[in-house]
């Protein structure tokens, strides 16, 4: 039954047409197509120095075993599920020192950043990347991956992953190993050796719908955005790079693309906009970001979300380094995407 009908006189008509399982389109148009997209979730800031306490706390009261992956969620105020976003999940997760969470595989893809760490390792594909703060690793759909800590302290990342999407199209499916730890077979970092210097093997394996480098390492990364930095700065971006699938150039997942983004102290970036949901993690430096009317103050490893279709600008108090992933890649794919620049 349609609820406060824009055609009352046809109340009676809607009763028999829901009876047959039907819905009369002219009354329910407006909600499916309209001039422009509508932001859905609510711009937020996550704090690090209050959300660290509580993953320790965590730590010392059920084991990553028990948990299986020892996650907290960040949960958008403006959402009525789970998800940092409407496409996009996001947590921190803790591993201890000693500790080992299960290798397991899930249709889901996942990114990782990590944010605190004196050792340790993410096993994927029978290749350990090794975790240091700042490298950015990738567990693509189906892959199996399980993460050690082998230093002495606590090991802190951030978790990105498409399980919203994946679960809206249906395509859930996850998998426990036998053991706790997978077989390894490659040398460590190995697809950085192989796939991270421009260059590729010449009889490679049959390429795949996902970057072949697993690990970007931070210092690499970090050198390569700060070359740029040189350049002509982009007054809405600062200065922007996308972590690359070598084979193609395209982005790391089907449908997760990440960047890594300077901004020098004192920049402040003009008001920009896309159909993308970017959740950011704060690298370097401190700033101010202002979300559509919402303002919010950030450092370091401070982790915060812009809803799609949503204005904002980022002023840098030092020098920032910000890594951030975007719904982006699945986007372009279906040929959906969409920038503006809104006039100031």
């Amino acid at each position: 039954m349609i609820k406060n009908p824009i055609h009352p006189h046809l109340a009676d008509a809607y009763k028999e047409m829901g009876k047959h399982s039907t819905i009369p389109l002219w009354e329910i148009y407006h909600l499916l197509v309209s001039n422009e997209p509508k932001p859905m979730g609510d711009p937020h800031l996550w704090r690090y120095s209050d959300l660290r306490p509580l993953l320790l706390d965590a730590g010392n009261k059920i084991s990553a075993e028990e948990a299986e992956r020892r996650v907290l969620a960040l949960k958008n105020p403006g959402l009525e599920r789970p998800g940092i976003a409407q496409t996009l999940f996001a947590g921190l997760q803790l591993v201890m020192p000693g500790e080992i969470a299960p290798a397991h595989r899930h249709t889901q893809g996942a990114i990782r950043f990590v944010l605190e760490s004196t050792g340790g390792y993410t096993a994927v594909e029978g290749e350990r990347c090794t975790m240091q703060r700042g490298d950015f690793i990738t567990t693509p759909s189906w892959c199996w991956h399980d993460h050690e800590n082998t230093g002495d302290g606590p090991m802190i990342w951030l978790d990105g992953l498409d399980v919203p999407l994946v679960n809206f199209l249906g395509g859930k499916f996850a998998e426990e190993n036998e053991t706790d730890q997978q077989p390894i077979f490659r040398n460590d970092n190995a697809s950085v050796a192989e796939y991270g210097t421009g260059l590729r093997p010449f009889n490679g394996a049959e390429q795949k719908p996902y970057s072949p480098i697993f690990r970007y390492p931070y210092d690499r990364c970090r050198a390569a955005l700060m070359d740029m930095a040189q350049g002509t700065i982009d007054p809405h971006l600062g200065h922007k790079m996308i972590y690359a699938n070598p084979n193609d150039g395209g982005h790391v997942l089907p449908t997760i693309s990440a960047f890594l983004q300077h901004l020098p102290k004192g920049f402040e970036t003009a008001a920009w906009r896309s159909t993308e949901s970017t959740v950011f993690s704060v690298v370097e430096g401190s700033g101010i970001v202002r979300v559509g009317n919402t303002e919010m103050c950030f450092e370091e490893s401070d982790t915060f979300v812009v809803p799609n279709w949503t204005a904002y600008q980022i002023a840098a108090d030092a020098d920032a380094v910000l890594f951030s992933f975007s719904d982006r890649a699945a986007q372009e794919k279906l040929g959906i995407f969409r920038e503006e620049k809104p006039a100031a």
